[in-house]
């Protein structure tokens, strides 16, 4: 019998350092910018460690709830909003993203949600990515199906926290008791 060696697929990386970083990949908005608002956390494993090399990506609205089709994700040119950012955690397990605090959207036929981001999260001992959100914690909330279908202590989990300074923290839990909730995509 003939032995393969693993390939990437089927071992467990990260491998974000080939080809993935891109100038200003984390910067949606400028930092400079009135309306960017700073989106920043520390990403744990399931015994409350840091971890530092996940990988993280996020897609959202912009402040009026429009979806951006527009391109140039991946060569920004300084003024347009794509919506579309990633970045990788820090030696601290941090993770930052300059962007906006995105509109709520609305879909006709599912109503008016609250304002979220969409996040992907990429860490050692994922095969899959898992997919959550961060919810402003000043949005309507109540209104959400999906926080509607949760326990409140669950829910918790999907709502950002804002600074004094105005920044957003978000912290992923990847297991354990403060796991962040993340969601069935039926991709599978």
């Amino acid at each position: 019998m003939t032995v393969l060696p693993p390939t990437p697929s089927q071992t467990v990386g990260p491998y974000y350092g080939i080809g993935l970083p891109y100038p200003n990949d984390n910067i949606l908005a400028p930092p400079s910018s009135a309306d960017s608002v700073l989106l920043w956390g520390y990403v744990f494993d399931g015994q409350g460690e840091l971890i530092i090399d996940s990988h993280l990506e996020i897609w959202q609205a912009d402040t009026h709830g429009h979806v951006p089709r527009e391109q140039g994700s991946l060569a920004r040119d300084g003024h347009t909003f794509t919506g579309y950012g990633r970045t990788t955690t820090d030696e601290r397990g941090r993770y930052s993203f300059s962007t906006v605090n995105p509109g709520a959207v609305v879909w006709p036929q599912k109503g008016s949600p609250a304002a979220f981001i969409s996040m992907g999260v990429f860490a050692r001992g994922l095969l899959d990515r898992l997919m959550t959100r961060v919810y402003l914690p000043e949005g309507q909330l109540d209104g959400d199906s999906l926080l509607g279908s949760l326990p409140a202590e669950r829910g918790n989990t999907l709502v950002g926290v804002r600074q004094d300074n105005g920044s957003l923290r978000f912290d992923i839990h990847l297991q354990g008791e403060e796991e962040t909730v993340f969601l069935n995509l039926g991709h599978r």
